[in-house]
């Protein structure tokens, strides 16, 4: 048997290709849209990808499963279990809905469907037996985002995201249930999860690419709550509201979405400021001069849980940074199904027109402008300040006059820095940006 893990760190996400040296034959469970990575590798082991799979209708990358059945004829396993209005539609190719209990085989290989339900109501996990070696017990369990390390995935994304009513309290029941079934399992079992530490599909997971059950078992809290009622309330405690594309991605996994092609992009000879700019550089670099109105997201690891925030699927977006940055980033931004950068503006000095003015504070200032999440705003505040979250500052109103000073922060100075940009596009002359943060106040 051939198993390869491969990890995207913008998405924080595993996907995986397993192949039967014997048969030739190879299977990915969980794509991401490139589908060239697991091509080459296939190529280098002898392997043909015959088959596609994958956990669950993902809510935070563009899923590559209807790329690598349209591109290479795999055929596609998908979940035919959960409410079927909310199922895969328009698929480009053969198909069978899978479900519990079910095998797929992959030559020698097999992988036997659990439906385990609680993240969304079509989660299937898939417990590996590589029957070609000789095993007569499972070696594994691919757990998507139904089981992480040291975490579990979050029941509260279609509430959120998609707006149905009830479904976190239903999802987390369904997770208890989940979980009480698989820790009936062998210990020696591998899990194998869809992501690792910085996803938001869950709260606190661990940064190890895999674990065993019976580790999970002793270290991790979801396996330790035998009280259904203490387990939910611990699960939807303080789940962090989710990027807006996650709703995006939804609806795009689910009905299909453009093929994946990567593009060049190109430098702009016309600044339009109609479009949403992105500034990709440095919080430093931004600070020391940008373009006014520019929203500045670093092109780091955390470059998509930002950027989703203030996406327009609907509308194309310019990004400010140097060329290799920008193609890089615009690359990114295709694995959560994002096609239309239209182009970039090199960080030159005609660009660079305006300069954050950042210092401390002394906490008795007024307008100020927390732009924190909910629970830090609940575990303190300064008594003076308007809270809002900078993930709704694209579409909220601001209490201020745009004529005065307006002192924002967040915890640290990242997400105020964003909030910067969008405070200029709402046309506020005066903003101060406290250097350090609430930590620092």
């Amino acid at each position: 048997m051939f198993f390869k893990q491969f990890y995207d760190q913008y998405l924080s996400q595993m996907s995986y290709l397993v192949g039967c040296q014997r048969t030739g034959e190879a299977i990915i469970i969980d794509p991401i849209r490139n589908v060239t990575p697991y091509i080459e590798v296939a190529e280098q082991e002898g392997l043909r990808i015959t088959h596609v799979t994958e956990t669950h209708i993902h809510a935070d990358f563009a899923s590559g499963l209807r790329d690598v059945s349209h591109q290479l004829g795999a055929h596609m396993f998908i979940s035919g279990e959960g409410d079927q209005a909310l199922s895969y539609n328009h698929l480009p190719g053969p198909a069978t809905r899978v479900k519990d209990g079910d095998i797929i085989k992959v030559g020698n290989v097999e992988l036997q469907v659990w439906h385990t339900p609680g993240h969304t109501p079509e989660s299937i996990s898939f417990v590996l037996t590589d029957v070609g070696g000789g095993a007569d017990v499972p070696m594994g369990i691919f757990t998507g985002d139904f089981l992480f390390v040291g975490s579990i995935g979050r029941p509260d994304l279609l509430e959120k995201s998609v707006q149905i009513a009830g479904s976190t309290e239903i999802g987390a029941k369904q997770m208890f249930q989940s979980i009480q079934r698989v820790k009936a399992l062998p210990n020696h079992l591998q899990i194998w999860p869809g992501h690792g530490a910085g996803s938001p599909c869950g709260k606190s997971l661990g940064a190890v690419p895999m674990s065993t059950l019976g580790y999970e078992k002793q270290t991790n809290w979801a396996l330790q709550e035998r009280d259904e009622q203490s387990f939910i309330e611990e699960l939807t405690a303080d789940q962090p509201a989710p990027p807006h594309h996650f709703a995006n991605m939804k609806e795009l996994n689910q009905n299909g979405h453009r093929l994946f092609q990567p593009y060049q992009v190109y430098p702009l000879q016309v600044d339009d400021r109609k479009e949403l700019m992105f500034d990709i550089r440095s919080r430093t670099a931004y600070h020391g001069g940008h373009l006014r109105g520019s929203i500045n997201i670093p092109f780091d690891k955390n470059f998509i849980n930002q950027i989703g925030w203030y996406l327009d699927y609907d509308q194309p977006a310019v990004l400010i940074g140097e060329s290799w940055q920008v193609q890089e980033a615009a690359h990114v931004l295709q694995l959560i199904g994002f096609d239309q950068v239209k182009g970039y503006l090199p960080p030159k000095d005609e660009v660079i027109t305006q300069h954050v003015h950042s210092r401390d504070i002394t906490g008795d200032e007024g307008n100020v402008l927390d732009v924190r999440n909910e629970t830090e705003w609940a575990d303190g505040h300064l008594p003076q300040a308007h809270h809002l979250p900078h993930g709704q500052l694209l579409n909220q109103p601001v209490p201020f006059d745009k004529q005065e000073p307006i002192y924002v922060h967040c915890q640290s100075g990242v997400r105020s820095s964003i909030a910067v940009g969008l405070l200029e596009r709402k046309g506020f002359e005066h903003i101060v940006h406290v250097k350090e943060g609430y930590q620092g106040i």
